[in-house]
């Protein structure tokens, strides 16, 4: 047995990873340093897998990554001052998106806090806006608790990331290890009883309702509330639209799949949102880019709204009817509760707009983004774990890449980091490591963390990273062009590196897409790798807008299917 996990005196830092181990915690993301080096020293010899990563930024992707593509927390560990500072952002990214993560940063020695000393940084101080709650050890005898607390917070409720900042000296104390408190934690509390007034009340709501929808928002994905929300539409007869992060909520080949709404949403998923006559959001907050205008947003619709985080309800606009509780457990309530309404006609209607406004692309003018997924779809069967990196080809993969499974889709909604979608499917790989997992980036956010390239390969993780490489910042320019008079700043990516060389000097496999007639051999040998990461470089036309598009402020019913004849839109 390990020093950190033999019953009695241990010091700290093995109490830490005593407690990870207890948590039942496999993988620990991060960087070392000189605050965290007592740390790093009791992971030797642990069960536990330390991923050394290149940046924390990488670190903290890569364990949200690890969260979305299984459930369970992911683990960061990360020096004091800017090794832990590096971790903001990725800490934001899993706040903005309720990811399950523990980041545990080293510390300067507890009598020189507040003194400048190197390397120190109130990390819990600065952190405080973007975590569901943060720790400042002081005692060492603490440590077992806080850690513990730290996981039921993090996993409870609506998930989040929890920090806990470790000073050096406290990971150096050596104390008796205890781990058997009754969890004490006044003021948090997880709704663990629905409202059965509002339940019926909602229920009475949708079955007068004679043009319904459900809106799917990734709160559906995280309780595992699929199962449940699909026998539910089919029994009423309910179309079901998804924001970004609810792909996978409800089947997108499903009939009654209408897929993302919203302003880059299919016309049929926005036409039908527009023309409702009530609307049910499961686990979704009302986002900005998918109500748009909130004053214009499905008015005259009846609203309700099911959310486990009370501070949702009534955020963004007042709702008809709320219901604050566990997805899985409120959508299996209304399922005993109401009762099926004749919605054949708007089935009907809604199907006709799917006829006669699909999704759709030019092959004409050279490669496009659009046909490199395209064919990543059919080749894997709509089968892979699919994790994006933010822009264009984000938009592209969730309108062409449909995703039936729940944790088969990754990629940063509320924050929009871009740099997030590679290493985060380093840790999708290393959370699921017999699936096919499949890295869909620009080549603007790609260059932000290649660096883990190198844990890429050191980790052997077989991904797929396949780069739109338009050689811009292409979701900007789409706005320049359309809104600014196409007065382009600072979106031209002169410079770009050979991303095939790039990856090779890694020792990556890499592969380089310039035709249409190339994409699928080339995809075909870069699925068959499998001993380690490789990299497809797909050369796309430079200039290609993203349609469907509603203009930010706008209304669904302001819907561009294509580029304005005079080339500005308003």
């Amino acid at each position: 047995m390990t020093e950190a996990g033999r019953p009695g005196r241990c010091t700290g830092a093995q109490a830490v990873v005593r407690s990870l181990e207890r948590q039942g915690v496999k993988h620990v993301f991060g960087l070392p340093g000189g605050a965290a080096i007592p740390l790093f020293d009791a992971l030797v010899g642990s069960s536990i897998h330390l991923v050394q990563t290149r940046h924390e930024q990488g670190a903290t992707h890569m364990a949200d990554g690890f969260a979305r593509a299984c459930g369970e927390p992911g683990v960061v560990l990360v020096t004091s001052g800017p090794g832990a500072t590096n971790t903001i952002t990725g800490i934001f990214t899993a706040q903005m998106d309720s990811v399950p993560m523990v980041v545990i940063t080293g510390q300067q020695a507890v009598g020189t806090l507040g003194l400048d000393a190197f390397q120190e940084a109130d990390v819990s101080g600065i952190a405080l806006p973007v975590v569901k709650h943060s720790y400042l050890v002081k005692n060492a005898a603490d440590i077992p608790r806080v850690i513990r607390e730290a996981f039921h917070l993090s996993r409870t409720g609506r998930p989040g990331p929890v920090l806990i900042d470790v000073p050096k000296d406290c990971a150096a104390t050596v104390i008796d290890y205890r781990d058997d408190e009754a969890l004490r934690l006044p003021g948090y509390r997880v709704p663990d009883e629905i409202d059965g007034a509002a339940v019926a009340e909602a229920a009475r709501l949708i079955s007068a309702a004679k043009r319904p929808v459900l809106l799917v928002g990734h709160g559906v994905v995280i309780s595992g509330a699929g199962a449940e929300v699909r026998a539910f539409a089919e029994r009423m007869r309910i179309p079901v639209v998804n924001t970004l992060l609810g792909k996978g909520g409800f089947p997108e080949t499903h009939p009654l799949s209408l897929g993302m709404l919203g302003m880059h949403g299919t016309a049929y998923a926005n036409k039908a949102v527009a023309d409702c006559d009530l609307i049910m959001s499961i686990g979704s907050r009302w986002d900005d880019r998918i109500t748009l205008d909130p004053s214009r947003f499905c008015t005259g619709a009846v609203k309700i709204h099911v959310d486990i985080d009370p501070a949702e309800i009534g955020k963004v606009f007042a709702v008809d009817c709320a219901i604050v509780g566990d997805a899985r457990a409120v959508i299996a309530a209304l399922d005993r509760t109401a009762t099926p309404g004749d919605t054949a006609e708007w089935i009907a209607r809604v199907e006709a707009w799917r006829a006669a406004h699909p999704l759709h692309y030019s092959r004409k003018g050279g490669l496009k983004a659009q046909t490199v997924i395209d064919e990543l779809y059919r080749l894997t069967g709509g089968r892979a774990v699919v994790v994006t990196d933010v822009g264009q080809h984000q938009m592209w993969a969730a309108q062409f890449y449909r995703t039936d499974e729940r944790f088969h889709w990754i990629s940063s909604g509320g924050a929009g980091t871009m740099g997030f979608g590679f290493p985060a499917s380093i840790g999708a790989q290393l959370a699921r490591p017999d699936a096919l997992v499949c890295a869909i980036v620009g080549d603007g956010g790609f260059q932000m963390t290649f660096a883990e390239l190198a844990t890429a390969v050191t980790q052997k993780v077989p991904v797929k990273v396949i780069i739109s490489n338009n050689h811009y910042l292409g979701m900007v320019r789409q706005w320049q062009n359309l809104f600014y008079e196409n007065r382009l700043s600072g979106v031209d990516l002169a410079g770009n590196p050979d991303f095939v060389r790039l990856a090779e000097s890694y020792g990556c496999r890499a592969f380089r897409i310039r035709r249409n007639a190339d994409v699928r051999q080339v995809l075909e040998k870069a699925l068959a790798y499998t001993d380690g990461p490789c990299v497809v470089d797909a050369e796309v036309v430079k200039e290609d807008d993203v349609f469907p598009m509603v203009p930010a402020g706008a209304s669904l019913a302001d819907m561009l299917l294509e580029p304005p004849r005079k080339g500005r839109a308003r």
